[in-house]
């Protein structure tokens, strides 16, 4: 695990460090040992902000918290990054499965048929005298289409907790969607144009605006 920190107009402390190398110790149980962490720490004024960035397979977790108490700042920051990480590592392990399915059925479909019951097809004789006559035989899978086919009623649930009620600048879209934890977050500018923040599958924020 690499870990980097960064203070602006704030000092990095033990204390923070030990804080922050104890909440991702809890990740490495998710994630494993592999990943990079780079934590940014800001003092503004009245505020206090802790940004952390982990990136593991070349994705990305950001978690941006502003609180007036920086310890505060730092675990709420650690625990949205736990919660992705947890998301994340269940998508990945969905991707392995469903990868892993259409090998199992090519190998399946490859295995030879040297003994088949005497229903039709070829029996091993029949085979070695094709093969001598210069005739390969190749396997086929046939599948067979219902006639009517099942349409399923997609399943849509309301997600008012996506849609921003007030205007917003772009910086504090993203801060409203990190702290929603949203994959998609729908507001409005101060001109009243209406824009989408989408995350992308590596983890960055894709700003859509609607024409």
């Amino acid at each position: 695990m690499n870990l980097e920190f960064t203070g602006r107009q704030c000092e990095v402390t033990s204390a923070v460090r030990k804080q922050v190398e104890h909440g991702l110790a809890k990740l490495g149980k998710i994630l494993g040992p592999n990943f990079t962490t780079n934590v940014i720490l800001t003092s503004e004024k009245y505020r206090q902000i802790a940004e952390i960035t982990v990136t593991v397979r070349n994705h990305a977790i950001v978690a941006v918290v502003e609180d007036p108490d920086a310890s505060v700042a730092i675990n709420e920051a650690l625990d949205r990054i736990e919660r992705q990480a947890l998301k994340y590592k269940e998508r990945w392990r969905s991707r392995k499965r469903r990868s892993k399915k259409p090998y199992e059925i090519a190998q399946g479909a490859a295995q030879p048929a040297a003994h088949k019951p005497a229903n039709g097809h070829s029996t091993h004789d029949e085979i070695a005298a094709a093969a001598a006559a210069g005739v390969e035989e190749v396997p086929v899978v046939v599948h067979s289409f219902p006639a009517n086919l099942r349409v399923a009623e997609p399943h849509i649930v309301p997600a008012n907790d996506c849609v921003a009620l007030r205007p917003m600048t772009l910086e504090e879209a993203v801060k409203e969607a990190e702290f929603r934890d949203r994959e998609v977050f729908v507001f409005r500018d101060n001109h009243g144009r209406v824009k989408v923040l989408h995350r992308t599958k590596d983890g960055k924020l894709q700003l859509i605006e609607a024409p």
